[in-house]
């Protein structure tokens, strides 16, 4: 549940970002980790726009960056931190409340029935 009272202030900026959520849900499917590749190629993104979000979340202490070879071939892989799979889970409790108060205004018919808008 959120700790505010208006719950779009629980919305965590870091993640809130359409392509930052892509990375975090990814990277949430793979908790041994996942390479910068496979991330660039899934979320279809340039390198620099995946190097600007991957900085923001490590950051954030989001995500946990590493860098070494494969026989000569560099290799990086990306991997949630315990206090990023906390807060990114917070965040999607959060979206969650946030969706459900605009659904159930929706289904009314009003959408300023939900107690937040």
């Amino acid at each position: 549940m959120s700790k505010s009272e208006n719950v779009f202030n629980d919305l965590s900026k870091i993640f809130h970002e359409p392509k930052r959520l892509a990375i975090m849900s990814l990277l949430a499917q793979h908790s041994d980790g996942i390479s910068f590749s496979e991330i660039k190629k899934n979320c279809e993104i340039t390198d620099g726009n995946l190097n600007r979000h991957l900085h923001m979340l490590e950051e954030a202490k989001a995500i946990k960056v590493n860098k070494s070879f494969a026989g000569v071939k560099p290799l990086t892989t990306i991997k949630l931190t315990a206090n990023g799979r906390k807060n990114f889970l917070n965040y999607l409790t959060t979206l969650e409340e946030v969706l459900r108060q605009a659904s159930t205004a929706m289904e009314n018919g009003d959408i300023r029935k939900a107690k937040t808008i």
